[in-house]
């Protein structure tokens, strides 16, 4: 079962092939054997999910099955799940139980999810390393010794080791696409808008931040995001609906795509040989499946960027340090990076904070120009294979903003994709020493069909859902 896709577990629960009590016991009792050596999971919710399972095997009897019915899905722990306390990886953070489930959740429980747990993430999701003072780091299934990326760290390592089927996650510079590159899984991190983030944690004032799913299969991420996708009332931004379920476009036919490509990063910092090799390598196999594919480093270097960036950042982890005082929490129980980030966020004016997200939504219209005849551009998901735990911290004894820089040199090609709004995927097409290679795919904006399309035919030219790390 451990091996079985999202689509073939939904199927087989409908068709009574296999009780949801029995999927459910299975990836409960995996995550009691491997959870101590991965701690993908800060809270394991056995007594509630058997509960789902067996009201999911009650509507299968009456032939009321959900499209989801009894398929497990755990939930990162930086939304809200009706009844479970919400940590966001703080100490700041009150134990207290969520009053209601967010947008998303809502929607994964109205169609027959259970959720078996939530999933460990670094402090407010800040860094893409998923370590942190109040649960500890997680591990990487391929190497323990390694991060499994972040923040939705925890997430990835579930899905890649058999914890789970697939996992919520979600993306504010990189926190979908940096763990699936390190872990080997998939992930397409959505356009702007396509998935509402309400009614709370809510929407930050840049749109930076957009939910998806970690899977092994591309089919598995389009069926989850069907199941998601939609405005809700209230809502700032809304992404153009799709024509049809974005389902339906694994294995339809792109055409000949214009594809470019690159391993120029928007920072400059060193990427290392085997990320490069890994994009070419995808170029190459692009070129192959018949696409027109040509290098095309986008106009994307700006020394403003960065300082931009990292304005609106501060503003948002102050954000999660005001809400969690105002439950009780002590701001100094906060991380030195994110207490350094907080008092950087209150320093702001509104107008400074005003004039970088104009700034920012400028940048992103030149980015957009460059590259409007392209379909796709591929890039590495990562400047590095996945680094040791501990590696992002270098530095930070004397500097608290030390993870920060850090950050950078790791993942430079993903955050200016959630400043664009446009959706981008990773693909495990590539592994070095054993370890899971990424490579990036951005679409256009609100390009999510045509970036199924493509990834469902890399993933059949190359499959990678077999691929076992040694844990599993």
């Amino acid at each position: 079962m451990t091996s079985i896709s999202v689509t073939d577990l939904a199927a087989a629960i409908r068709e009574k092939e296999i009780s949801p009590v029995e999927v459910v016991d299975h990836y409960l009792e995996r995550t009691e054997e491997l959870n101590p050596k991965l701690n993908a999971f800060v809270a394991v919710l056995a007594e509630q999910a058997r509960a789902q399972a067996r009201e999911s095997e009650g509507r299968i009897q009456r032939g009321a099955a959900r499209p989801l019915e009894g398929v497990p899905i755990p939930i990162k722990d930086n939304v809200l799940l009706a009844g479970v306390p919400m940590f966001e990886g703080s100490r700041m953070a009150p134990d207290m139980p969520a009053p209601m489930d967010t947008e998303l959740v809502a929607r994964l429980r109205n169609a027959g999810a259970v959720f078996t747990g939530k999933t460990n993430l670094p402090e407010f999701g800040t860094i893409p390393s998923t370590e942190g003072d109040r649960f500890g780091a997680a591990h990487n299934p391929w190497d323990l010794s390694r991060t499994p990326g972040g923040s939705s760290g925890g997430a990835a390592a579930a899905v890649a080791a058999g914890l789970a089927p697939a996992a919520h996650g979600n993306d504010g510079g990189g926190s979908l696409r940096i763990p699936a590159s390190c872990c080997g899984v998939f992930s397409i991190k959505p356009s702007r808008g396509r998935v509402s983030r309400g009614p709370l944690p809510g929407n930050d004032p840049a749109g930076f931040v957009i939910d998806g799913f970690l899977t092994r299969t591309v089919r598995d991420n389009a069926l989850l995001m069907d199941v998601v996708s939609g405005p809700a009332l209230g809502d700032p931004y809304w992404a153009p609906p799709p024509q049809r379920p974005f389902v339906d476009e694994v294995g339809a036919s792109s055409g000949r795509l214009r594809i470019g490509w690159t391993d120029v990063a928007p920072i400059d910092v060193p990427i290392d040989p085997a990320c490069g090799a890994a994009v070419r390598d995808a170029a190459a196999l692009c070129e192959s499946l018949g696409h027109q594919v040509e290098e095309h480093t986008p106009a994307w270097r700006n020394d403003e960027l960065l300082p931009l960036f990292m304005q609106v950042w501060a503003s948002l982890v102050g954000t999660d340090v005001e809400f969690w005082a105002s439950l009780g929490g002590d701001p100094s129980l906060a991380e030195p990076h994110n207490r350094a980030l907080w008092e950087q966020g209150r320093a702001l004016p509104a107008t400074s904070l005003g004039l970088a997200i104009a700034k920012l939504q400028l940048f992103v219209r030149q980015i957009l120009t460059s590259w409007e005849t392209y379909d796709v551009i591929l890039t590495p998901t990562l400047a590095l294979p996945p680094v040791p735990l501990g590696w992002m911290f270098q530095g930070s004894e004397a500097d608290p903003m030390a993870p920060m820089t850090m950050a950078g040199v790791f993942t430079p090609f993903t955050a200016q994709i959630n400043v664009s709004g446009q959706p981008a995927a990773s693909l495990p097409l590539s592994w070095h020493d054993g370890l899971p290679i990424g490579v990036q795919a951005i679409g256009r904006p609100a390009g999510e069909s045509i970036l199924y399309r493509l990834c469902a035919q890399l993933e059949e030219a190359r499959p990678w859902a077999d691929r076992r790390p040694p844990i599993a």
